[in-house]
């Protein structure tokens, strides 16, 4: 376990006393990690570490499992003098504030798209144990349902529903069914969009036979805000009035924001996260259930994504639809294997793949991460870390786009800055 500690977080932390922590001395009971991502110039990041102070110090004093458990300070200060005196408020230690590589790899391999951020993570593997460990300190203030991990969505969701006549069912009445977790609210614009669209392709599917039906877990700020926003929803609502079943789903698919749209299978197994974006891509709903295709072609509606993680991009002389086919083919195979790849282990890929041609969208991103009009050219987008790499050669074979992606991941490309 402290071999993989080592290789996640570095051999040496260090404390608000400015002494080295040793990572092997972590503790042989250690079994879970809390990455705590902020900065100290972010005022829901101080807010939020005091209340995170109070939550160690009384799940050290209190908790049959205090040894079990260390956070990790992961920040994005640009001030070593503002990390400094922000570190002397902790009571846990830090990543070393030089160490920008392996900040910016813990931010991109746990997908950390918003501060303050708080992710429990398993000491012995890495893999995410609950991604929305800020709602951990605010529901469970002893830490009594440590270590905080996930359950079923049966379980999670488990009461009555409410449909916008005021008719009730229970939960169970989702069994068999495909399942769209709709976490939205009607104070965010982009929400209300997605809600016009997503009646459109919720009636389309239902009257194509398929099972399938939408839960609305809402972030409005009152009930009459939910009750006037959920009258637009033809399909099914936790209660406003049960904030824990709400906050528990928030905290079991890690909601960093809204509008997201997860998919499920009818075992209540998760098929994407991408639902806002699948719905926006398929309006006629012939892809659904949506499963994650292993090359996306770059569009207004999914270049979101190029925000979540590095992303593969791969810009051909292509201005007609279909033409950018024998792209995708090319680096399909490559990025189906690396998919196979991080599912047999439960991670989630550490690289998406994109094909581009000439269009506004592609000439728009050349433009921000400053890459030539070359085409073919393929390049990683960075854009977390506002890095890019790229391959600028006159014929892209399959051998070359492996070798690419292989340099990538074992980190012997040298990055440009965007």
């Amino acid at each position: 376990m402290s071999e993989f500690l080592v290789s996640l977080l570095g051999e040496r932390l260090v404390n608000s006393e400015k002494a080295e922590v040793d990572v092997q001395s972590l503790g042989a009971k250690l079994s879970l990690v809390g990455l705590f991502f902020g900065c100290s110039l972010n005022a829901p990041c101080k807010q939020f570490n005091a209340s995170l102070c109070e939550f160690y110090s009384r799940f050290k004093k209190t908790s049959e499992h205090k040894d079990k458990l260390e956070i990790v300070f992961i920040s994005s200060d640009q001030d070593q003098k503002h990390w400094q005196d922000f570190l002397q408020e902790m009571l846990w230690p830090a990543l070393p504030f030089k160490d920008r590589h392996k900040k910016m790899k813990l931010w991109n391999k746990y997908k950390v798209t918003s501060i303050p951020s708080l992710v429990f993570v398993d000491a012995a593997t890495g893999k995410v144990v609950c991604r929305n460990g800020l709602l951990v300190v605010r529901d469970d203030p002893k830490g009594l349902e440590f270590p905080w991990g996930p359950k079923p969505f049966a379980e999670v969701v488990a009461g009555p529903l409410l449909r916008n006549n005021r008719q009730i069912t229970d939960s169970s009445s989702l069994e068999g069914h495909y399942v769209g977790v709709y976490f939205s609210a009607h104070w965010c614009p982009p929400c209300r969009s997605l809600t016009r669209v997503l009646v459109e392709s919720y009636r389309t599917i239902k009257e194509s036979g398929q099972k399938f039906e939408i839960v609305f877990v809402s972030a409005d700020r009152s009930e009459e805000s939910f009750k006037q926003y959920f009258s637009e929803m033809p399909w099914l609502a936790v209660p406003y009035s049960d904030e824990a079943r709400r906050s528990r789903l928030n905290r079991l698919y890690g909601i960093q924001g809204i509008p997201t749209l997860i998919l499920l299978d009818s075992e209540g197994h998760m098929i994407t996260r991408q639902g806002r974006v699948e719905v926006l891509n398929d309006p006629e709903c012939r892809l659904f259930p949506w499963h994650p295709r292993p090359v996306l072609e770059l569009s207004e509606s999914n270049a979101v994504q190029l925000h979540e993680g590095p992303c593969l991009v791969l810009f051909v002389d292509a201005e007609e639809e279909g033409e950018l086919e024998p792209a995708k083919e090319l680096i399909q195979p490559i990025a189906e294997k690396l998919m196979a790849k991080y599912k047999a282990k439960e991670e989630e890929i550490p690289l998406l793949f994109f094909v581009a041609g000439e269009d506004d969208m592609s000439d728009s991103l050349r433009d921000y991460t400053n890459l030539p009009e070359a085409a073919p050219l393929l390049t990683i987008l960075d854009m977390s870390a506002r890095a890019k790499y790229v391959r600028d050669v006159e014929e892209i074979t399959p051998a070359i786009v492996e070798q690419f992606v292989n340099d990538f991941l074992a980190e012997k490309l040298k990055p440009e800055p965007i």
